[in-house]
């Protein structure tokens, strides 16, 4: 539940910034939003998964969102939408907890050749080196360290201990989380002689705008060319992404996965969590991967992709379907071989 109270807001205001139907008390005051069942007079809830209906109608939350085809067993306030979720992913916007004051903190070390706009607000510990730009509005948590030409654009806000490396660009409006690092050098190494020798990552990482990365996630920069990460992108916690990817508007890449390098992700793909996708290669906008698949080749149509051996079993039957699986290619030859003996056999 959301215990820290925010300034009341009536909820007519509040179905005006949803664009949404009220029914009930227009000044009904709401300072939080919370849980169907945690959720007390002064809270707002909202009911988007059927399996919460019984919820709703022992609810004591001051007001719900929900549908209209909700509404008769709602026994309080309403705000009627067609997506109910949505209204809840925009009104709680509206409660954001935690305020950022403008200015820079004492302990904040910044070069004399940085643009810091007075509207900036630079906590402490933060460093920000040669010919960093950063945008109106911008938020920088303790401990955060940007290196040389960054560029941050307006509105864009980095949780506490975010390192971004050199030359990094990052669109306007953009989030990103604890103890992230963008721009790290891509894993890239020439054989030679039994040695490994260093090949320079010369690129760097441009990350649109309106992208929110997870905490302790990298992206590492290009060896050449730029990593680049499109418009609207949200990527969860653990992400690795290799030098050179290109992810398109609007994807989402959930926790643990790992994108090895140059490969090419489509607008609107949906990565589930803990997927390996391998490197060099392209897929197409619109797909869907399911968790823990393997994707090692091209994926040129729209769909929903999986792989793996099936879900979680009791080990003794694992053990035996393991077994068999290691007889799988002599099974299938038995079998060949006795189809082309049926094929030949005399009718």
């Amino acid at each position: 539940m959301n215990t820290l109270k925010a300034a009341p807001l009536a909820l007519e205001g509040i179905a005006k910034y949803l664009d949404a139907e009220l029914v009930g008390d227009a000044d009904k005051a709401i300072t939080g939003i919370s849980t169907l069942i945690s959720a007390t007079s002064e809270h707002l809830s909202f009911l988007a998964n059927p399996k919460y209906l019984g919820g709703l109608q022992e609810t004591s939350a001051g007001a719900v969102i929900l549908s209209r085809k909700n509404l008769a067993l709602c026994p309080c306030s309403a705000l009627v939408m067609d997506d109910p979720y949505w209204g809840y992913a925009r009104v709680s916007q509206l409660f954001r907890a935690v305020k950022h004051e403008s200015g820079v903190h004492p302990a904040a070390i910044i070069s004399d050749s940085a643009s810091v706009p007075a509207s900036a607000s630079i906590a402490p510990g933060v460093i920000i080196e040669a010919g960093v730009v950063l945008g109106e509005n911008v938020i920088l948590e303790p401990g955060c360290v940007l290196g040389q030409n960054v560029q941050l654009g307006d509105g864009c806000h980095l949780h506490a201990n975010v390192t971004l490396y050199h030359g990094v660009k990052i669109g306007a409006q953009s989030v990103i989380h604890s103890c992230s690092v963008i721009g790290a050098d891509g894993f890239g190494y020439a054989p030679h002689e039994g040695r490994w020798e260093k090949i320079e990552q010369l690129g760097s990482v441009r990350i649109g705008k309106s992208v929110e990365i997870g905490a302790n996630t990298t992206i590492d920069r290009g060896a050449l060319d730029d990593t680049i990460i499109g418009d609207g992108v949200i990527i969860d916690n653990q992400v690795q992404i290799a030098h050179n990817v290109i992810v398109g508007d609007g994807a989402a890449i959930a926790g643990s996965t790992a994108i090895a390098g140059s490969t090419k992700i489509g607008r609107y793909c949906t990565i589930a969590g803990a997927v390996a996708i391998s490197g060099h290669i392209d897929i197409a906008d619109n797909v869907h991967v399911k968790g823990m698949s393997l994707v090692s080749k091209n994926i040129t149509k729209a769909g929903v992709y999986a792989s793996g051996t099936g879900g979680v079993m009791e080990n003794r039957q694992w053990q035996k379907n393991a077994v068999r699986f290691r007889k799988l290619s002599e099974l299938a030859k038995r079998v060949e071989s006795l189809e082309k003996g049926l094929a030949e056999a005399p009718d």
